[in-house]
């Protein structure tokens, strides 16, 4: 099954207010596990980037972590404010990726084999907590309204990992989430407009059109995968659990995939 990551630049220049286009160790690190163990258990997988992000990825440190790396993403990301919308990219990637395919996300790794049905096949689902996922008259503005059909009660999806099946959905999603980010209005709540464009509408369309969908697990049980995201904040503030972390990537990358442990190892030195 082919699968894919995704990397703008441009949400890590507008936050960090920097020319030079970088990632963190750790992320990395979590990056090339992810791409490496899906190559060995499950396909294929493709990083989507901008240019810059090409530069990065393409360096010779990397070269044969991904089955391929394409420049495919708008160095603009199409006018979408990427502060707001950090993910955007992913989004973007998505449309041009003819379906099936898998959306996953840099700090997401499947450690087994799937199984996967030809069903919409998403991480988990997410909780409507108000303070997250708020009432949708948040969003209406006069350039954009919410289809009054949606339905407000079917739970988010988390899509650290995402699996669709079906291109007319595909599109279909996609199409809706890149209207809503291009016409919402600036300001600094960025965290629910980005789930609600992502996560919500996801289960929104897949109910709209009534369209199956599955999980691949609770989301408090990650035995079987492993996904970095509520940990980032605790691997930057705190050098002991960072180190304690990398070093047992590198050992995994070491033990499992040793043909490219020389080269990756060098990454940081």
């Amino acid at each position: 099954m082919l699968a894919i990551h995704s990397v703008s630049s441009l949400p890590y220049l507008a936050k960090s207010n920097t020319h030079r286009f970088e990632v963190e160790e750790f992320e990395l690190y979590t990056a090339i596990l992810s791409a490496l163990n899906w190559r060995k258990l499950n396909g294929d997988i493709i990083m989507l980037t901008d240019d810059i992000a090409f530069e990065y990825y393409n360096k010779p440190s990397l070269k044969g972590i991904w089955s391929d790396i394409r420049p495919i993403i708008s160095n603009d990301l199409e006018g979408i404010n990427p502060k707001m919308f950090w993910a955007a990219a992913k989004l973007l990637a998505l449309r041009e990726m003819p379906a099936p395919i898998v959306m996953m996300d840099t700090d997401f790794i499947v450690w087994e084999k799937l199984n996967l049905k030809p069903v919409i096949t998403a991480a988990h689902y997410e909780d409507i907590n108000p303070d997250i996922y708020p009432d949708f008259s948040l969003f209406e503005t006069n350039d954009y309204s919410i289809n009054p059909n949606w339905s407000k009660s079917v739970l988010p999806l988390n899509t650290c990992f995402l699996y669709l099946p079906d291109e007319d959905f595909k599109q279909y999603y996609v199409n809706k989430s890149i209207e809503f980010m291009k016409f919402a209005v600036e300001c600094d709540d960025y965290l629910c407009r980005m789930v609600f464009a992502e996560q919500r509408l996801l289960s929104i369309c897949a109910d709209e059109l009534k369209m199956p969908i599955e999980v691949l697990m609770d989301k408090l049980n990650q035995n079987r995968f492993t996904h970095l995201w509520g940990a980032k904040r605790v691997l930057r503030e705190n050098a002991q659990i960072k180190g304690e972390f990398l070093n047992k990537c590198k050992e995994r990358i070491r033990n499992d995939f040793p043909g490219v442990f020389p080269v990756v190892s060098s990454l940081f030195r």
